[in-house]
C-alpha cells in the first residue's frame, strides 16, 4: 500500500505541488477497513448503553448542584464542569442519531430527544444533516460539519460577511462556530429534503415545548441571572466542545478537501480523520468522541468501542492515518494562525498571504 499523507507544518506557494495525497493505487475501499476490525466493535451493549447515560445524568445533577452551592469565585469551574457533562448528553444522542445505541429504533429516538433538549438541539435535524457529513467528509462543496473557507466565496461575499468571516477565522472565537451552525440550519425544515421534513418538524417542536416550560420558569424563579447561570454559560461551554471537536477532529495544515472528481472515500475517513487527545476528565465526560478516526470508518460502533476499534485500525491501516495531536493553546493558535482560507489543490493560507496575492 503506498498512500501518504504530506506531514509539513506549512503548506502553500511554492509548496503547492507538495500538498496532495498519493493516489490510492492499491484499490483499498472502506469496506476492506472495515472488514478488518473486530466484531466485537459493532456489538451493542445495552448495560454499557444505559449505564453510560446513567453516569451522564450523575455528572449533570452534580454539575448543577454545583453551580447551587458554589461561591462566586468557584462559578468559572462549575460551568466548565457542568457545559463539558452536558456534551456527555449530546455524544450519547449522537449514539442515538447512528443508531448505535439501542436496537430499537424508537427508544433511539427517544433518547435522543430527551438528551437533545436541554441542548436546545432538533435530533432529527442533527440526525440527517450530521449523516450527510459522514457520506462526504473532507469533499469540497459537500461537507456540512466543518468546511474551509475559499477566497472565491470570500470574495463574493458582501463586505458585512466579509468582517464577520475575516474576525471569526482570526481572532481566536472558532468556539462559536457551532452555535451559528446550530442556529443557521437546524431550526428551518426547508434546509431538508421533503421526505425528511415531518420528523424535523417533530424535533424542532419538542424542543420549543422544553424551551417553552424551562426557560420562563427558570426566569421567574431565579431572575435572569439565573437564566444565565444554569442555562447560558453551561451551553456556551457545550458548544465550546462542540465547535472544537468538529473543528481540530478535519483540520490540519496538511489535511486536504478535494473535489468530488478527486475525492476517495476511504483515504478521507481514514486520512482526514484526526485523532486528539484531550485530558482525561474531558474524554470521561465526553464519552471518548475524541477518537474519531473509527467513528468515520464505521459510524455503527458504540462510542463504549471506539477504542478497541482504534487499536485496530493502527495495527493494520497505520501509514494511512494522520498523526495524533495533543489539545491544548498552542495546538488552537496553530490551526486559528494557518487554517484560514482554503485555496483548491494548493491548501490552506493565511489572509495575509490572500491579501498579498492580489497585489
Amino acid at each position: 500500500m503506498t498512500t501518504s499523507i504530506v506531514k509539513s507544518s506549512k503548506l502553500g506557494g511554492d509548496d503547492a505541488s507538495r500538498y496532495s495525497t498519493t493516489l490510492n493505487d492499491s484499490g483499498l475501499k472502506l469496506k476492506h477497513i472495515i472488514k478488518s476490525l473486530p466484531k466485537e466493535c459493532f456489538e451493542r451493549n445495552s448495560t454499557k448503553a444505559w449505564t453510560i447515560l446513567a453516569v451522564n445524568i450523575l455528572m449533570v445533577a452534580l454539575g448543577y448542584l454545583s453551580l447551587v452551592f458554589s461561591p462566586w469565585y468557584l462559578l468559572p469551574l462549575a460551568w466548565i464542569f457542568t457545559g463539558t457533562a452536558l456534551t456527555g448528553f449530546f455524544v450519547v444522542g449522537h449514539d442515538c442519531g447512528h443508531r448505535s445505541f439501542s436496537k430499537r429504533q424508537w427508544v433511539n429516538d427517544l433518547v435522543g430527544h430527551a438528551v437533545f433538549a436541554p441542548l436546545i438541539y432538533p435530533f432529527h435535524a442533527w440526525r440527517v444533516g450530521h449523516n450527510y457529513h459522514h457520506k462526504h467528509t473532507n469533499k469540497l462543496d459537500y461537507d456540512n460539519a466543518w468546511h474551509p473557507i475559499r477566497p472565491e466565496m470570500f470574495e463574493n461575499s458582501s463586505k458585512t460577511w466579509q468582517v464577520v468571516l475575516k474576525t471569526f477565522l482570526t481572532n481566536k472565537i472558532w468556539w462559536v462556530g457551532s452555535v451559528g451552525h446550530w442556529a443557521l440550519i437546524h431550526f428551518d425544515p426547508n434546509n431538508f429534503l421533503e421526505k425528511d421534513r415531518p420528523k424535523i418538524k417533530q424535533s424542532i417542536t419538542v424542543v420549543a415545548i422544553f424551551a417553552a416550560i424551562v426557560f420562563p420558569t427558570l426566569i421567574i424563579t431565579t431572575g435572569i441571572w439565573g437564566f444565565v447561570k444554569f442555562w447560558l454559560l453551561p451551553w456556551l461551554v457545550y458548544h465550546f466542545w462542540m465547535s472544537t471537536f468538529t473543528y481540530v477532529h478535519h483540520t490540519a495544515p496538511d489535511v486536504p478537501f478535494k473535489k468530488a472528481n478527486k475525492w476517495d472515500e476511504a483515504i478521507a475517513q481514514l486520512s482526514g480523520t484526526i485523532h486528539c487527545n484531550y485530558p482525561g476528565w474531558v474524554e470521561f465526560l465526553c464519552h471518548d468522541i475524541n477518537v474519531h478516526v473509527p467513528h468515520h470508518i464505521s459510524t455503527a460502533i458504540p462510542s463504549y468501542n471506539l477504542r478497541l476499534a482504534y487499536s485496530s485500525i493502527k495495527e493494520n491501516w497505520s501509514q494511512y492515518l494522520h498523526d495524533e495531536s495533543n489539545f491544548s493553546w498552542s495546538l488552537m493558535k496553530q490551526l486559528t494562525d494557518e487554517c484560514q482560507l482554503y485555496k483548491e489543490d494548493s491548501g490552506y493560507l493565511t489572509f495575509k498571504e490572500y491579501e498579498a496575492s492580489k497585489q
